[in-house]
């Protein structure tokens, strides 16, 4: 079985479990704050993934950010080593926790897998629509089979995009503060809840763009790779070529790009720690 092959399979047999669990009663745990939580779905999720991907390649490293959470290894330190690391799949069980534990369509799982520090594999599955997307690099970007490719929109104006809220405070009010200088240029704001999701959009030309501040790798990792290869561009915020470390992101169809890095010029990032 391929990776793209595997990926799919584990995505879309969490997906399935995920999608069954919606609705009932399940307890919460906070975790970083009390924006942050995580259920026993989540933790069931992220098993079955490490499960069906180590049973395939026992040998590859795994990042789940459930796993990541518990974990005394750093996650800087772990990304700070993903060069030297020739097989690392890296994992969000659920992305969009909180629109699954109230019932709203809208969470995601998203799997990528790092070669030597670079993506070559990215799959986000939506159970609720059951939408596959997936995209190998240099290979295009798909959904449920078809190539998928981004928005033709020339002006920010005419343009969709999209952001979301995470769970450390300071990254939230710097994220709500650019919302001004966005909302003046393009013609709406969306947030779903999930930035895979989002990026997903993006490749498949639903959304415009989409930006965000304080995001994790496991949030993006796949989605990254679905635009680069549907054709858009990535960047961290200051324009910056995208690397895994990356909190800070910038998506787009290549076109508003510089539009968005202009109104987000407008908020320095200061030292978070």
């Amino acid at each position: 079985m391929s990776f793209l092959e595997t990926a799919c399979k584990a995505a879309k047999q969490a997906g399935k479990m995920i999608l069954s669990q919606v609705s009932k009663e399940m307890a919460t745990e906070k975790k970083s704050s009390n924006f942050d939580v995580v259920t026993e779905i989540d933790k069931r999720s992220e098993r079955m993934i490490r499960s069906c991907i180590l049973e395939s390649y026992p040998t590859h490293s795994f990042l789940g950010e459930e796993e990541t959470y518990v974990s005394t290894q750093p996650i800087g330190k772990t990304l700070e080593d993903a060069r030297n690391i020739p097989y690392l799949w890296i994992v969000d069980p659920i992305d969009g926790t909180a629109n699954f534990i109230h019932g709203i369509p809208g969470f995601t799982v998203s799997i990528a897998l790092a070669c030597h520090g670079e993506l070559v594999l990215g799959v986000i599955y939506d159970p609720c629509r059951d939408e596959l997307f997936w995209a190998e690099r240099g290979k295009g970007s798909y959904c449920n089979g078809d190539p998928i490719s981004i928005s033709t929109v020339e002006r920010a104006v005419d343009c969709i995009i999209a952001t979301g809220f995470v769970s450390t405070s300071e990254f939230r009010e710097i994220n709500i503060a650019s919302m001004e200088q966005i909302g003046k240029e393009f013609r709406t704001i969306r947030v779903l809840g999930s930035a895979a999701l989002h990026l997903a959009y993006v490749a498949c030309g639903k959304l415009g763009a989409f930006w965000e501040y304080g995001l994790s790798v496991w949030d993006v990792a796949a989605g990254v790779l679905l635009v680069k290869e549907a054709g858009g561009m990535v960047t961290s915020t200051e324009g910056e070529t995208y690397q895994l470390p990356n909190q800070n992101i910038v998506a787009s169809n290549v076109k508003v790009h510089p539009t968005i890095l202009n109104c987000l010029s407008h908020y320095p990032l200061r030292s978070i720690e």
